[in-house]
């Protein structure tokens, strides 16, 4: 019975080829994810390809992967999906009103990839937010846990998880300006879930 194990012992069975197990992370996480995709695209047929794709491509590569933590692992490999959905096709008004997107005059041709905006976005973090901002930051954008899970961790309350996920939004956003990087796929990354 795999219901009630832990994340690491499941992605052991599921690299050892168990289907079983590989259901059980699918049962487990695929919902929570389709509805991450689903705030920012608002496309059903698009979420379900996206969240089927991520799943192919984990059992395909479950040998060759090097997955320290399953959970983020598979919502960033959601938001890496959303982005490139995002730069394949045109952005209409509707998506960009939809995303809250303040200044729609920049450049598109100014993006930085993925790769390099998720670096600067955390040397961002780590150089200008103060201690308890980042550390709560970290947990609700790259171990995505809830608001609920953070302040019951920290005893805070879940107004003041919020409060400080804002701040970091709006550090990251004055930061982010200042390199001329494109807003709009900084919103898409981070402006989630809040």
């Amino acid at each position: 019975m795999t219901k009630n194990l832990p994340d690491n012992i499941i992605l052991e069975k599921v690299i050892s080829g168990d289907t079983i197990a590989f259901k059980e992370i699918y049962d487990r996480y695929s919902k929570d994810m389709f509805y991450y995709a689903f705030k920012i695209l608002n496309n059903k047929e698009v979420c379900e390809d996206i969240i089927q794709n991520i799943f192919i491509d984990f059992w395909s590569k479950r040998n060759t992967s090097d997955i320290k933590k399953l959970k983020p692992y598979l919502f960033q490999s959601v938001k890496y999906q959303i982005f490139n959905h995002i730069r394949n096709k045109k952005i209409s008004n509707e998506d960009l009103t939809r995303l809250n997107l303040i200044d729609v005059s920049l450049n598109i041709s100014q993006r930085m990839e993925y790769l390099e905006l998720e670096e600067l976005i955390k040397e961002i973090i780590e150089q200008h937010l103060p201690n308890r901002c980042r550390q709560i930051f970290i947990l609700s954008r790259f171990e995505h846990k809830s608001n609920q899970e953070i302040a019951n961790e920290l005893g805070i309350t879940i107004q003041a998880v919020k409060n400080q996920i804002s701040k970091g939004i709006q550090k990251i956003k004055l930061s982010l300006q200042s390199e001329e990087v494109v807003l709009h796929i900084f919103l898409i990354y981070f402006s989630i879930s809040m």
